[in-house]
């Protein structure tokens, strides 16, 4: 089934939760869908204007997911997203054991890219060398994150994108670039080429980061992303 042209900003947000994390039968959250499976956080909420995307962890105390779920529905954010009081559900997660992470970033959807033309490669365990410089790190998501794109100087890959989790529907951009060669639009041209073959692939191409990512939400700017919701997890 091609899933690229799901319209519903509510949809996107369950596409990601499915990208972001595993899930049990009963649909509360496990572990990320990454291969380390860690462990997933404590709660999830997906904010869109067309409602909101809840997931608890699979450990989370029947009692806690009862007030949270009270909190969640009588919550003002539908129509004023940016109005979320944290400090609450802080306080009804922290009834069990202190978090130790909340995350708050905005969640964006490329715009249809097949076709485009960039000075990307694919990256495959042909060319894996290619990283070795600067994404030493990043050898095994030739593996687990295809597609694998990068902009190479001088026989090295200097910028990368690959797929930071992915499901059959969706997978989510992991964009990176070297320090010294910032500011010179390769990001575009890996998001741009990971994006498009996400698309041929008939799956949705997606793109998060937190709120105090400045240099990220430049580059969801200067890709025309379109921000569809907000996310927070605490964990």
């Amino acid at each position: 089934m091609n899933h690229l042209f799901l319209k519903s900003d509510h949809e996107l947000m369950e596409a990601q939760v499915n990208v972001l994390f595993k899930h049990n039968e009963d649909g509360r959250m496990t572990s990320i869908n990454e291969p380390s499976a860690r462990s997933a956080p404590q709660f999830f909420l997906g904010i869109t204007k067309q409602g909101n995307v809840v997931r608890y962890h699979e450990t989370l105390a029947e009692g806690v997911v009862n007030e949270l779920e009270q909190f969640v529905e009588k919550a003002p954010w539908l129509d004023a997203p940016n109005r979320v009081n944290m400090a609450e559900i802080i306080r009804v997660l922290s009834k069990g054991r202190p978090l130790d992470h909340v995350y708050l970033g905005p969640a964006y959807v490329f715009p249809d890219l097949r076709g485009s033309s960039t000075q990307a490669i694919r990256i495959t365990h042909m060319n894996i060398e290619l990283l070795s410089q600067y994404f030493s790190d990043f050898v095994d998501d030739v593996v687990h994150g295809q597609p694998v794109f990068a902009v190479v100087r001088d026989q090295v890959a200097v910028s990368l994108c690959c797929s930071a989790r992915s499901s059959s529907i969706a997978a989510e951009a992991s964009l990176h670039t070297a320090r010294d060669f910032r500011g010179r639009a390769y990001g575009m041209d890996v998001s741009t080429a990971w994006a498009a073959e996400i698309q041929n692939q008939g799956r949705i191409a997606l793109y998060s980061t937190a709120w105090n990512n400045l240099a990220s939400q430049a580059v969801a700017r200067k890709l025309k992303l379109r921000q569809y919701g907000m996310d927070l997890h605490f964990s």
